[in-house]
């Protein structure tokens, strides 16, 4: 079984230069592999891309929003990014591989392409869809209810949660270090991303699947 993420940018025209997101976002995606067989962005702002392991793949969500909402908005004095990132993540099975994402296929594909439908009518940001309804019911509550602070999430906050995201295993303090900051304005960093929140989330989701993946 595979994860596949189809989403696509909010407000992407808000940028006179779309390379203010392509750059970051792209950076982030050749993490998970090359294109066009792991990821593609096409029609502008709409992408898809494949996680190989499943529990990995709230994670991989999570960090795109975070790297979305570091971009830089073109008014010096504002605080959060213009952009946001609307996803649909699909767990299931890959029955054909081809060299272009875009047409591979399986039921993860299809999973998360009919999810992406359902979240634009639904005007929310990020669902999940799995063999697993009582799985996805439970797990989209808590999405919706962790969407209030991540879809509020400040370029500070981004920062800090793509960071977090990527080095689960450091210390707030050695994040202050990456992050060049003191270690009270980590934490109060923390606070202002829900991390504690989000995390305890993250782990429950990653938890319960692997009790029910093969």
């Amino acid at each position: 079984m595979i994860a596949v993420i189809t989403g696509d940018i909010v407000n992407s025209r808000a940028l006179k230069n779309p390379m203010g997101w392509l750059q970051p976002f792209k950076a982030l995606l050749n993490e998970w592999g090359s294109t066009p067989a792991k990821w593609e962005i096409y029609r502008g702002d709409s992408f898809q891309a494949e996680i190989t392991n499943p529990p990995e793949a709230l994670t991989a969500a999570m960090r795109i929003k975070a790297v979305i909402k570091t971009v830089q908005p073109e008014e010096e004095d504002k605080r959060t990014s213009p952009l946001d990132v609307r996803m649909a993540i699909g767990i299931g099975g890959k029955e054909y591989t081809a060299e272009r994402i875009s047409e591979s296929n399986g039921t993860a594909f299809v999973f998360s392409g009919e999810q992406f439908e359902k979240i634009k009518k639904e005007k929310i940001t990020l669902a999940i869809r799995t063999p697993w309804a009582e799985f996805d019911q439970e797990m989209n509550l808590y999405i919706r209810l962790a969407l209030i602070a991540m879809d509020n999430w400040s370029i500070s906050s981004g920062e800090l949660m793509n960071t977090l995201l990527k080095h689960p295993e450091l210390t707030q303090l050695q994040i202050a270090d990456i992050l060049n900051i003191e270690q009270n304005s980590a934490s109060g960093r923390y606070k202002r991303a829900h991390v504690d929140e989000i995390m305890a989330m993250e782990t429950t989701f990653r938890e319960k699947l692997k009790t029910r993946l093969p």
